[in-house]
């Protein structure tokens, strides 16, 4: 008989005019690694957040049952008191603290007099580093080490708190594919010991290899469990029960009718780090991207690229900038983002929440702030007018919301990135770059995407896509450059080339 360690039964929850869960259910087994799967939007996310008391008990209808026992969590400290611990896609940690002071912030360890035990916070911070295999000094600042580390601090964290349910929503979102591989072989390690993990991603490839259930949720509701060894246990079975149909192709058809005008050209760029000028940050890179054409750069974090891209436009990023920049033939010099847009520049970042967004302003007001000029005049906004054109961007990039006066903050991850997308074709670019333009989205919303870069292309436009994830580079470009520690190494023609000689190029360079 299974040993059952978590039971959610009939979970509905409902927000204004949404009903985001809908009698979902959810059964996990004691030392496994269980995925949850849906589109963005499906529910995913929100369901861990009533298991973790984030929604508190009251605010849903339905059961949860731990260890057997009925849950009525109303905090998120009511759930980690029975050893649930929930790591977020965007982690928790205070860049300027150290690691251990990170690992138990709220959770301090005090002397008899009540005085933080510093000593001891250490140590114990120490121990549980070792556990997940983080050979860092608990005194360094979470500033000063990469984001795997800064993912392993928050596994340590969950230790420190004795977990034994981890729940882990997009953990490798950020990270590259041997960082990823690292964390996913850790879970299974830990799996061994008698750890249950609950893990939410858009990664396919890493629910087959590390996950032994997987549950599909679809439009808030449960659709499946797919078990490994008895059910089909693929990226297109899981696909079919995501989005309620076969994909045939991930990337959508085109015809490369790339045009010989070139749109931008880049000669010897050359970008220093903006707090520490003696540090270069890409040396000397040149590229071009002609009209109707898609380019890809490939690379390892800190390879340079999205400070490549910042730079370029209107010298968002970086110090003692030099180099040639042409448009359509023409030497030009952007001096700020705002003349960039002028130019038919656009970036879409890859930090969407941070630097893309305004979460707690509507879709109207993010779709229309960079180019207020278009629905104004003489200073003054027509709201009308604003309406009218963010409303023709929601149908045109196919956001879900009741309304465009919903706070992009309430969306799921997908809308928030056709919203971000929205907002900068809503300026009408020639050249769009896009940084990581599909990290965090199902598999679904990433074909939306892939097909308006091909609409961009087809109506001769330009696209400079940076990338991660290799297959995508090859499915969607048509040139790639591939760079590491701020050089360029290679341009290879995307038909021709393959994910091995991509590596190759950053591996003999390493």
């Amino acid at each position: 008989m299974a040993d059952i360690i978590l039971e959610m039964k009939n979970i509905t929850k409902e927000f204004p005019g949404v009903k985001a869960l809908d009698n979902v259910n959810l059964v996990v087994e004691r030392g496994t690694i269980h995925a949850l799967i849906g589109e963005n939007g499906a529910g995913k996310s929100t369901l861990m957040n009533v298991l973790s008391g984030i929604y508190p008990y009251g605010t849903y209808s339905g059961e949860i049952y731990y260890n057997g026992k009925l849950c009525k969590f109303k905090t998120l400290k009511e759930s980690e008191a029975e050893n649930i611990v929930i790591i977020h896609q965007e982690l928790a940690l205070i860049p300027l603290l150290s690691i251990g002071e990170n690992m138990f912030l709220g959770n301090e360890i005090r002397s008899s007099a009540g005085i933080i035990d510093w000593n001891k916070t250490y140590a114990e911070a120490e121990k549980h580093m070792r556990q997940v295999g983080l050979q860092e000094s608990p005194h360094s600042l979470i500033k000063d080490i990469g984001t795997g580390k800064q993912q392993l601090v928050e596994i340590a964290k969950a230790f420190s708190k004795n977990v034994k349910l981890l729940i882990l929503d997009e953990p490798t979102s950020s990270l590259n594919d041997e960082d990823a591989k690292m964390l996913l072989d850790l879970l299974m390690e830990f799996k061994k010991q008698g750890l249950t993990s609950i893990i939410i991603t858009h990664k396919l490839n890493e629910i087959i290899y590390c996950a032994d259930k997987a549950t599909i949720i679809r439009d808030g509701a449960t659709i499946t469990t797919l078990v490994k060894g008895v059910d089909e246990f693929n990226e297109d079975r899981i696909i079919k029960g995501m989005v309620g149909r076969a994909m045939g192709d991930r990337y959508p058809e085109r015809d490369h009718n790339v045009q010989p005008e070139v749109r931008l050209e880049v000669k010897d760029w050359t970008v220093h780090h903006p707090l520490y000028p003696e540090k270069l940050v890409d040396d000397h890179i040149s590229f071009k991207v002609h009209k109707g054409e898609i380019i890809g750069f490939s690379g390892l974090q800190g390879a340079g690229r999205t400070e490549l891209a910042m730079s370029i436009f209107g010298r968002s990023y970086g110090t003692n900038i030099s180099g040639e920049l042409y448009l359509n033939g023409r030497k030009t010099r952007l001096r700020d983002p705002e003349a960039a847009i002028r130019a038919g520049l656009a970036y879409v970042t890859e930090d969407r929440k941070t630097n893309g967004l305004l979460l707690n302003e509507s879709i109207r007001f993010n779709t229309t702030l960079p180019r207020l000029d278009k629905i104004s005049k003489r200073g003054i906004i027509d709201q009308d007018r604003e309406k009218i054109a963010a409303e023709n961007m929601r149908k045109e990039m196919g956001t879900k919301t009741p309304s465009i006066e919903q706070k992009v903050g309430n969306l799921s991850g997908g809308n928030q990135q056709k919203a971000l997308l929205g907002k900068w074709m809503f300026t009408e670019p020639d050249i769009l770059i896009m940084d990581e333009p599909t990290r965090g989205i199902d598999v679904g919303a990433k074909y939306d995407i892939y097909c308006l870069m091909n609409q961009m292309v087809a109506d001769g436009k330009s696209v400079i896509m940076i990338s991660s994830e290799m297959p995508e580079l090859l499915g969607m470009c048509d040139r790639i450059y591939v760079m590491n520690e701020g050089r360029l190494l290679a341009e290879l023609n995307a038909k021709e080339t393959s994910q091995e000689e991509i590596m190759g190029y950053i591996i003999r360079d390493s």
